[in-house]
């Protein structure tokens, strides 16, 4: 305590107590100093125990996660859903890592988490591992090569949509591709995958899209998929939150929220 003391007069420049015949008494500045430092750990303490004050049940927060066009078709119905009945008063807003500088923009807090295959986000990153998935290769229901066992000369030989996924990594699949020297007739390109399903389902086309993807697409749009003859390697697809932000009560409410709902071993 004494060395403390001595500390904090040096700082201030003033003896704060001082000792009398009813013992330390505080000097004029020490009680001038007491009310805003009162103030200062009741801040501290509450930002301690935050915890215990996040109720996602009448909170009315507002969160923005980066996700891609891929991660909204897949994750936001089940995720909404459960955001309704467990926090009617939650927002969420969905930003494209391409459209900000989502290292910058989770780093100040404008973007609270990032799902998907982002390699870009690395130091001073947490991430969870959600799940593993394959790419497939899709098409409309009786489509030439819906059946068990495709050939790589017969996907060749398809006419090809091919996605532009700018800012994420599954540009990797077609460099792959590319280096195993699988040539495909491309005859559209599109910047993004939200109108994959329109156009296989009223086309010939052929795409290459992670599996994920497919399970959402193939019910509504009649699609059906198999196993990429080009034997593609398996893509993580991670959960990214800012390390300074690693113990927020509702960004953590929120983290265990989409595992629990997408993470491995989830229901379906």
């Amino acid at each position: 305590m004494s060395n403390a003391l001595a500390r904090l007069r040096k700082l201030t420049d003033d003896q704060l107590f001082l000792r009398t015949p009813n013992g330390m008494e505080p000097t004029p500045y020490a009680q001038q100093l007491a009310g805003p430092t009162a103030s200062a750990l009741q801040v501290i303490h509450a930002a301690i125990n935050q915890k215990a004050s996040f109720d996602p049940s009448t909170s009315k927060r507002a969160f923005t996660v980066g996700m891609t066009d891929i991660g909204e078709i897949y994750f936001l119905p089940k995720l909404m859903k459960e955001v309704a009945r467990l926090a009617p008063n939650v927002s969420i807003s969905t930003v494209r890592n391409t459209a900000v500088n989502l290292q910058d923009e989770m780093e100040a807090g404008h973007v609270n988490l990032a799902i998907g295959l982002l390699p870009q986000l690395k130091a001073g990153y947490f991430q969870r591992r959600l799940f593993k998935q394959q790419y497939v290769c899709m098409f409309r229901r009786g489509h030439p090569l819906d059946k068990k066992t495709v050939s790589l000369s017969e996907f060749s030989s398809a006419d090809h949509v091919v996605v532009i996924s700018a800012g994420t990594g599954h540009g990797n699949a077609d460099e792959i591709l590319g280096r195993k020297k699988v040539v495909r007739k491309v005859v559209l390109t599109v910047p993004h995958y939200v109108a994959v399903g329109h156009i296989l389902h009223d086309s010939d086309l052929v795409a290459t899209v992670p599996e994920r993807l497919a399970q959402a697409l193939a019910g509504p749009f009649e699609l059906s998929y198999i196993r990429h003859p080009a034997k593609l390697p398996e893509i993580a697809i991670n959960l990214f939150w800012h390390g300074r932000f690693h113990k927020d009560p509702a960004i953590t409410w929120l983290r265990s929220l989409i595992v629990g709902l997408h993470g491995e071993g989830a229901p379906d």
